[in-house]
This record gives structure tokens, C-alpha cells and sequence, in this order.
């Protein structure tokens, strides 16, 4: 069966006046079932409140744009209040209930990527709220809920039917919410873009790398991730994950275009690809971007906490690894072409600047 890696846009699943909750969907973008990897957005207008949840999938948050409070509580711990903002990655592993609230003017975006092998749906995240319209407290009976709280019927009730929205509800600017802590950050959530650059390519590109040396939590996600920032006209060199990973990329800002080469040397994906769009790379598949003028940002997760990869052109590329003799014999060709194939890209490492 032919795959079909077509880049494609989020959609709203559930909204109101505090915000909207965006998804992709596995039936659009087949990949997600096939890769089991799951992906939404949420969207906080000002003091939108994102009720309190818990997902059937382990996952990565990126913060696409604006600013806010993120409330996280790993199982049996104390609850983390988060301030986040625009680049912070935070790691999201299985039992995790968390709420996130914007008190700012402009929208506080939210992107989540993550692994979905163990969850309802194969490709999609369930998340379960524990309060509002369709939290856990309406399923129960009001004899139940009593019970287990301690509480008499009409606390019971008042419990239940209060909370008329669903998932996303807007907050009286009056109400007081708890105050982000420092030291809840550490450990926690890592910005991306302030972080310690482990790839920076004069006038090609910088990366950051989300791992478990910088950022533990994602051990227990299970997940790696990235931040790549293409400068305008430059290229990301041609790459596969050797290590059987899936990589899911988000485009952050700008455009480019991207090719991607699968079985049999077929290319599978040739199109233009802006903000906004996903799009994923089958294991072993073959990647390359050049970004437009203005450059080209992504946020990755790859499935897999400490992902390794192979680059096939620049300065560490494998061809410069083999012997000469090697690629004679396999391109079939003459020496002097050889050396002009592996003379060129001497300095230059992954991304490549745009020609003079």
C-alpha cells in the first residue's frame, strides 16, 4: 500500500470562549496510526482555562506562541506550577494531570506531540477531564461520589452541575490562580530557544536537542525532540534515523520545501510545506529541506529519548567515511569524479548556506 506523507493542517475538535482544542486526525494523515504517534494544539485566548485532564498517551509539549501557567502532577507528587512561555518544551509522561491557564493579551498556543501505542485509538489522544460537562464526576452516581468524599448530597450536586463547560471554559478576570514557581521550572520544561545550541551553522542553521541529559522527564516519555531553525535559502542535508525512529515535524514558522525518498529510491513526498502543517518520516526514509527567504523553524519529536542519525551529505556524512575506491566501484565512475563528490562540503555540517 502506497503511503501518503502529505503535510496536513490541524483541525478544532472542541471550543468556547476560553479557547479551541485542534487535532489531526488519523483518517487525513495516515501516518499517525501507522507510526502510532498522536498530535493536537490547544488554544487559550485570555484567561482560557484548559480544565484539568489526564491522556492515554505519553507526550511532549511545545509552546508555539505567547505565554501562560501550566499546572502539572505526576502521580502521587505535589502539583508543579509551570510559568511557560514561547519555545518551552515540557515532558508529559503516562498519569500526568495537568490544567494550563493564559492570564495575558495574546493567545497562549500549545502544541502535543506524542506516542499513542498504548492509547484507545491508535494514531489519536484520549483525554480524560476531571471535571466539567464530561468529567469523571458525572459518570459516577451521586451515592458514589458521597461516599468516596465524604461529602453530603447537595455538596454532591453542587459538585457535579456546576462546571458547565466542556474542556476549555473562559475564567472571571477576578479569579486569582496559583502563582508559577521557579523552582518548579527545573526539571520540568526546557526553552529551545535559549538553550545551548548543539548545532550552529553560520548563515545554514541551529538545533537544540531535547534529550534525557537536558531535560530526564523525556526517558520517561520515551520520546526525543528537536528545535531547528533553517536560515532563508539554506538546506538541511539529506538524513535518515538509523535507529528505526519516526520523526513527526511540526512546521513552526516560515516555509521551505521538502523531499523525502523511501524504497527503491522512489521519492515519496516533493511539496511545499509551511506553518502549520505536520508532516511524518517513515523509519529509514530519507529527509531534506531548503527553507525560502525567509527561513524555515520545526519542532520534531522522534520516537525514540536519544535518537541518532545518519547524514548522507556535509562534513560527517557517511560517504566521507567510505573508502575511494568504494565509491568508484559503486557509482561506477572515474576517479576525478569521486574526488570532486567527496572533495566539496569540508566545513560545512548538516545545514549548508545558500550558494553565492
Amino acid at each position: 500500500m502506497e503511503l501518503d506523507l502529505t503535510p496536513k493542517l490541524a483541525k478544532e475538535i472542541y471550543g468556547g470562549d476560553g479557547g479551541a482544542y485542534y487535532a489531526w486526525s488519523p483518517s487525513e494523515l495516515p501516518m499517525l496510526r501507522e507510526g502510532n504517534i498522536g498530535a493536537g494544539k490547544l488554544s487559550l485566548v485570555k484567561n482560557g482555562f484548559a480544565l484539568p485532564r489526564y491522556s492515554d498517551s505519553a507526550k511532549v509539549a511545545y509552546v508555539l506562541q505567547g505565554s501562560g501557567v501550566g499546572g502539572i502532577v505526576l502521580p502521587e507528587k505535589e502539583e508543579k506550577v509551570v510559568a511557560i512561555k514561547k519555545g518551552d518544551a515540557i515532558a508529559l509522561p503516562f498519569g500526568v494531570v495537568t490544567w494550563w491557564y493564559n492570564k495575558d493579551d495574546a493567545d497562549l498556543v500549545i502544541l502535543f506531540l506524542g506516542d499513542t501505542s498504548k492509547a484507545h485509538k491508535s494514531g489519536s489522544f484520549t483525554d480524560f477531564f476531571l471535571t466539567g460537562t464530561n468529567g469523571i464526576f458525572t459518570g459516577f452516581s451521586t451515592e458514589f461520589v458521597g461516599r468516596a468524599w465524604d461529602l453530603d448530597e447537595g455538596v454532591v450536586k453542587s459538585l457535579v452541575g456546576s462546571q458547565k463547560g466542556n474542556g476549555i471554559v473562559k475564567l472571571d478576570p477576578s479569579l486569582k490562580m496559583p502563582e508559577p514557581k521557579k523552582e518548579h521550572y527545573n526539571g520540568m520544561a526546557l526553552n529551545c530557544e535559549e538553550a545551548p545550541l548543539d548545532v550552529d551553522i553560520k548563515n545554514g542553521g541551529k538545533v537544540v536537542v531535547l534529550n534525557t541529559k537536558n531535560l530526564p522527564l523525556v526517558g520517561e516519555v520515551g520520546l526525543g525532540a528537536d528545535l531547528v531553525r533553517l536560515d532563508g535559502k539554506a538546506m538541511c542535508s539529506p538524513g535518515f534515523s538509523c535507529d528505526s525512529a519516526l520523526q513527526v515535524t511540526y512546521i513552526v514558522r516560515g516555509s521551505g520545501r521538502v523531499q523525502v525518498v523511501g524504497v527503491d529510491g522512489k521519492r515519496v513526498l516533493e511539496t511545499t510545506i509551511k506553518a502549520g502543517d505536520l508532516f511524518i518520516v517513515p523509519r529509514f526514509f530519507v529527509v531534506s529541506k531548503i527553507a525560502n527567504d525567509e527561513g524555515m523553524d520545526w519542532f520534531s519529536i522522534i520516537t525514540t529519548p536519544n535518537p541518532i542519525f545518519t547524514h548522507l551529505a556535509g562534513r560527517t556524512s557517511v560517504w566521507k567515511a567510505l573508502s575511494p575506491e568504494v565509491l568508484q566501484a559503486a557509482f561506477n565512475v572515474p576517479a576525478q569524479v569521486e574526488e570532486k563528490f567527496t572533495s566539496k562540503r569540508k566545513a560545512e555540517e548538516i545545514f549548508f548556506p545558500p550558494p553565492n
